[in-house]
C-alpha cells in the first residue's frame, strides 16, 4: 500500500490540456485531460483527478471559481493541485486564497505550451507543484510555474518575457 498522501487534481482546462483537432485546425481543451493522466500515470503517489471545467482561462469567469471553491471544498483530500490557464491563475488564486486558502494548500500550475504539443514544461511545473505538495502542509495558496513555487500573491506572469518571476518584495 501507498503511504504517500492523496492529492486531489482539479483540472480545468487550460493551454496545458490542448490539443490539436486537424479538423478545425485549432487547440482544444481535451475535456477526458488525457496530458493529466499521461503524468499521473508514472508517479507513486495516489491522485484524485476531476476534470471540472473544461475552458481556455480568459474564458473562465467567477462563476466559474466559484464553481471551483465549492468543489475543493467538498473534496476531502488534504492537498490541492489545480492545473489551469495561465492568462487568469492569478484571478482563480485570488479567489481561492479568499474562499478555502486558509483550509489547506492549494497548488494552480499551468503551461504556457501544450503538453501535446512538447510534454516538458507542463511536466516539469506538474512535477515541482507535486513535489512542493508532498514536501508541504502549511494553508495557502500557491502558484508552481517555471521552477518557482510562491505564494499566490508573490509570483506573476511576465508576458514580455514569456514565464513567471516573482514578485519583488519591496513593491
Amino acid at each position: 500500500m501507498n503511504s504517500l498522501p492523496e492529492i486531489a487534481v482539479f483540472s480545468t482546462g487550460g493551454t496545458f490540456n490542448k490539443v490539436y483537432n486537424p479538423l478545425t485546425g485549432t487547440l482544444e481543451i481535451d475535456p477526458e485531460a488525457k496530458a493529466l493522466r499521461r503524468i499521473m500515470e508514472c508517479w507513486l503517489c495516489r491522485f484524485e483527478l476531476h476534470t471540472l471545467l473544461h475552458k481556455d482561462s480568459l474564458d473562465l469567469d467567477d462563476t466559474d471559481r466559484e464553481t471551483l471553491s465549492r468543489a475543493i471544498r467538498k473534496c476531502p483530500a488534504r492537498k490541492i493541485l489545480v492545473v489551469h490557464g495561465t492568462d487568469t491563475i492569478d484571478r482563480s488564486a485570488s479567489h481561492l486564497a479568499r474562499t478555502v486558502g486558509r483550509e489547506r494548500p492549494v497548488l494552480l500550475t499551468g503551461a504556457m505550451v501544450p503538453f501535446s504539443i512538447d510534454p516538458v514544461e507542463a511536466t516539469a511545473n506538474f512535477a515541482s507543484a507535486v513535489g512542493w505538495l508532498l514536501g508541504n502542509d502549511t494553508p495557502g495558496v500557491y502558484l508552481a510555474m517555471h521552477g518557482l513555487v510562491l505564494p499566490h500573491d508573490r509570483i506573476f506572469k511576465e508576458r514580455s518575457r514569456g514565464l513567471f518571476s516573482p514578485k519583488d518584495p519591496t513593491a
